[in-house]
């Protein structure tokens, strides 16, 4: 019996019992994206004659749960009953499924940014979103944390911190990063409930507005300046100049946010949320990386995550003054591949391109699913053939900028950013680190390089 197969037997005897009547599975289908765990598009029909489409959310085979499911369900629904439009949950738990999961009602529309933010059939309703968000991210604040039994507190800023102290891993940027936004912290609000990933991607949008808020999984306790800086971090734009998760200003997110009776933030509080999101993203694909490197979870889409934390290093640097925008042509379309004798023609470059193009033309036409990854992969592809052709040139300038500096190496210049010990260089330590940042993404994603902030 196939996965898909055992999984339908499963799912009509589990919502039979809750439904009281014969359930019958009529449609299964793993859904493309989710980073953390499955997702299962269902069609089922019940005895009656009634179809319905449901959503499994479930953890991924042989991966211990993080999160506590019940939390996760009890914020979701206690939202919803304040008026958020979350999907109403039918089901979760661990032992039905085996898994952690959770069963809930399909919504109709449109997740995929990039979509929401070019295509025409949302043209209408694009200008009414990020004041309709701000309305709908107070009504979230105005849940009462303390009825969600088990919801975690969480101390934002000490949570980066913990996360990069646990990589044991030198980085520049972020510590730079780290380093503003302990000496800029925002005096302290009452906490809330705070969604944790409320952004675009995890908004159901449909022609007539927004119909869904998704993927509770990082709800907590908290500071909720916290989701109005997430939605408008840089990496979910998607390109867009509009803040507000692409959509809008933060003057619309901010009216609608005072409108659903919130307060909001000053502009200086939440310019420090932004560039505290922008390093908790870097630090979120470092840890999705780090399931590949130390987890051994086989997932092209976990090892390229790794290479998109310097996207994020220079968005950091944007930020707070010290790098601009700057256009940088990719390596790969001057075309030029020197052979390596004795060894024939393709030449491993060209051969990794060849593969490439096979991944992204010809892979997953027909399966959504097998298609996302087969351009991942392809991704993956660009990136080791631009490293293959600069990687040791890079190496080579990187050392010299860090000899200018008297730093042996990067963990040197991190002790240097933290400690202040040479704040009076701080202009040439800005250098380097944007040298360094411009030529990771030189191979990892020039393009981001002529990104506005």
């Amino acid at each position: 019996m196939t996965e898909a197969a055992g999984l339908a037997d499963v799912l009509a005897s589990r919502l039979g019992a809750l439904w009281g009547t014969a359930v019958d599975v009529t449609g299964l289908r793993q859904l493309s994206g989710g980073a953390s765990r499955e997702s299962w598009d269902i069609q089922v029909r019940t005895a009656g004659g009634t179809g319905r489409r449901l959503i499994l959310l479930r953890a991924a085979a042989g991966r211990a749960p993080e999160k506590d499911i019940a939390v996760e369900a009890a914020a979701m629904s206690a939202a919803r009953a304040a008026g958020v439009p979350a999907p109403e949950l039918h089901d979760f738990g661990n032992g039905a499924l085996g898994r952690d999961y959770l069963l809930m009602e399909r919504l109709d529309g449109e997740t995929i940014p990039r979509r929401l933010l070019r295509d025409d059939a949302y043209a209408a309703v694009r200008p009414r979103l990020a004041r309709r968000l701000g309305e709908v991210l107070a009504r979230i604040h105005q849940v009462d944390p303390g009825k969600i039994p088990g919801l975690p507190q969480v101390d934002a800023l000490g949570q980066l911190t913990g996360l990069y102290q646990g990589f044991a891993e030198p980085r520049p940027a972020l510590e730079i990063g780290l380093r503003w936004l302990a000496e800029h912290n925002p005096p302290p609000v009452a906490d809330t409930l705070v969604h944790g990933d409320f952004r675009t991607g995890n908004l159901m949008v449909g022609a007539d507005g927004l119909h869904g808020v998704l993927d509770w999984e990082l709800t907590h306790r908290g500071d909720p300046r916290q989701d109005l800086g997430w939605l408008c971090t840089k990496a979910w734009r998607f390109g867009s100049a509009s803040p507000a998760g692409g959509f809008g200003t933060r003057a619309d997110l901010m009216a609608g946010y005072a409108a659903g009776g919130g307060t909001p933030p000053d502009e200086e509080t939440q310019r420090w949320w932004e560039l505290y999101g922008t390093v908790r993203w870097a630090l979120l694909c470092r840890r999705q990386a780090e399931r590949y490197l130390a987890d051994a979870e086989p997932s092209i889409e976990h090892a390229v995550l790794g290479r998109r934390v310097c996207e994020q290093e220079f968005d950091i640097l944007l930020a707070l003054g010290h790098a601009a925008p700057q256009v940088v042509p990719d390596p790969l379309d001057d075309g030029v591949r020197p052979s390596v004798r004795p060894h024939d023609l393709p030449n491993g470059p060209e051969l990794l391109r060849a593969v490439r193009e096979f991944l992204a033309a010809e892979v997953g036409i027909t399966d959504p699913r097998l298609r996302f990854h087969a351009l991942v992969a392809a991704n993956a592809l660009r990136i080791a053939e631009r490293e293959a052709l600069l990687g040791a040139e890079h190496e080579r300038r990187h050392q010299a900028r860090l000899a200018v500096l008297g730093c042996a190496d990067d963990e040197a210049l991190c002790a240097a950013i933290r400690e202040g010990t040479l704040d009076h260089r701080f202009g040439d330590i800005a250098a380097t680190v944007r040298e360094m940042i411009v030529d990771k993404l030189t191979v990892a994603n020039p393009g981001h390089l002529a990104c506005p902030a």
